[in-house]
């Protein structure tokens, strides 16, 4: 835990001073990570977290650590499920008093912001209430479940002057930085091509304590809750893409369907999406939930190279040569001194490359969950939006939607303009 302290003290400081080059053009909220903690009792953050399930009660605990480093107090937890409540209380060891119904927590006038991490139908009207309550808030991804909310929120927040960051970790995760920095650089050429996938084998059903309480608990199934896989995890690459490419789509076209969960669910088990940019580069999606063989990643496919960004992988299109003997033993291997038969094969197919390529982030040990939270408190403190996150959250929860609406009425979508920020 002290080499991660010690990693996360050596990046928030390069990243303060634009010590990652390139990429505080690219990726300006990295600064909002400077040194900005004051002691002072008059600059302490006070938060609260709305929504404390298992999403909610991961920050809980990294914003209970919070407390001994970044002058922050988490002063109140709020959810309408008793036991979810009663385990945050016991996160907080009773420090932080326990709210049912949020619109009291947003009473409090000594609170500085929220968390939000309920079900996705439930962000907006939260979001939005606690906007009005003069609240700056951080409301997990997607960032709602229609284009209508999502435009209500980023209104909101203008209106206000308040903060609205929405939870895209990869934001911060340092090999996604440094891929962008190379990127930027040009070391993978033009980009043409960008593929995702997220694959799983489980039926993503959870646990209930009671029949009764089924859609409450379940509720990723659900149409008046959730897009599914859209919205729980496309979302997440969707805004990848985005960064990647420095802009957002023109078009989406897509198709999804329950082929094999025949449990009375509501959403898709399988989806595949294609957007295309302005300039002819497409972003091909696809997330399945009977097969986990090829788990998740996000490739960059430039005429120079390839980056495996969840593994942490960079492949050159001109890969280096082996040298001495091991290039004679690949010689031998692929048959070069071998006699040639006559009628042999007139060309080679074009397998996969098996270059194993280079890591893109030698440290990649930081976590970025917690480094999305100080960026937060940061900016609360110096009540700042940060540049760009509110934006980069904005248009991946609009994307997303669109994606699941060409799904579901099988045909190609835009973006009105209206809804452009």
């Amino acid at each position: 835990m002290q080499d991660q302290d010690n990693s996360r003290r050596d990046f928030i400081k390069a990243a303060g001073v634009g010590g990652l080059g390139l990429v505080a053009l690219s990726s300006p909220w990295m600064k909002a990570l400077g040194d900005n903690n004051s002691k002072a009792a008059s600059d302490k953050v006070r938060i609260a977290i709305i929504g404390v399930g298992s999403r909610g009660s991961y920050h809980l605990n990294y914003l209970k650590e919070m407390e001994q480093t970044d002058n922050i107090e988490v002063i109140g937890v709020c959810d309408n499920y008793q036991p979810h409540l009663d385990d945050a209380i016991k996160i907080t060891k009773g420090t932080a008093k326990g709210y049912l119904d949020y619109r009291k927590l947003l009473e409090v006038k000594d609170l500085d912001g929220v968390v939000i991490a309920t079900p996705l139908h439930m962000h907006a009207q939260i979001t939005i209430d606690a906007l009005k309550a003069g609240k700056h808030v951080f409301c997990e991804k997607a960032m709602a479940k229609t284009i209508e909310e999502c435009k209500q929120m980023v209104d909101t927040a203008k209106e206000k002057g308040k903060i609205l960051q929405i939870g895209h970790q990869r934001l911060f995760k340092p090999t996604y930085i440094k891929a962008i920095e190379y990127i930027r650089s040009g070391k993978l050429g033009k980009v043409t091509q960008i593929r995702a996938y997220w694959h799983r084998n489980n039926d993503w059903r959870r646990p209930l304590p009671s029949p009764e309480l089924e859609r409450q608990i379940n509720w990723r199934l659900y149409r008046e809750y959730s897009c599914g896989l859209m919205t729980e995890l496309a979302s997440h690459h969707i805004q990848v893409a985005n960064w990647v490419l420095g802009k957002t789509p023109v078009s989406v076209m897509g198709t999804g369907s329950i082929n094999y969960w025949k449990d009375g669910r509501e959403v898709e088990d399988n989806v595949a999406v294609i957007y295309t940019y302005a300039d002819g580069t497409q972003f091909v999606y696809d997330s399945m939930t009977s097969n986990k063989f090829y788990g998740l990643e996000q490739q960059i496919m430039g005429d120079k190279g390839t980056m495996e960004l969840e593994t942490n992988k960079m492949y050159s299109e001109t890969p280096p040569q082996p040298a001495g003997i091991l290039q004679l033993v690949n010689d031998i291997e692929h048959g070069i001194f071998d006699s040639i038969t006559v009628a042999g094969a007139s060309w080679v197919p074009e397998t996969a490359s098996k270059y194993k390529g280079e890591m893109i982030c030698l440290d990649d040990k930081i976590d970025e969950g917690k480094l999305q939270l100080i960026g937060l408190v940061n900016a609360i403190r110096q009540n700042k939006p940060v540049p760009q996150l509110m934006e980069q959250g904005y248009y991946s929860g609009l994307w997303t939607l669109l994606g699941q609406q060409a799904i579901d009425e099988k045909r190609v979508v835009t973006l009105p303009a209206s809804y452009i920020i």
